[in-house]
């Protein structure tokens, strides 16, 4: 390849690069990715076999949660 053709592919890369840039950094600006409703939704939309799921799943959560604990204080170091 030609030096002209590397430095035009060099020059376009960055182009589009900074293109990209631009656009991300104007979508977190004007809150695009920011979803104020999601949770809202879910709660609205859901339906009762799926929340007695979710509260299930909390609960298991918690109680591994406290047996780990539990485990990592009754375990020292031998005597």
């Amino acid at each position: 390849m030609s030096e002209s053709i590397v430095i035009l592919m060099i020059g376009v890369s960055t182009l589009l690069g900074a293109l990209g840039l631009i656009a991300l950094l104007w979508g977190i600006k004007t809150g695009q990715f920011d979803d104020h409703s999601k949770f809202i939704d879910s709660a609205r939309f859901d339906g009762e076999d799926a929340l007695r799921d979710a509260v299930m799943m909390e609960e298991k959560k918690k109680k591994r949660d406290e047996k780990k604990k539990k485990d990592e204080k009754a375990y020292g170091p031998p005597d």
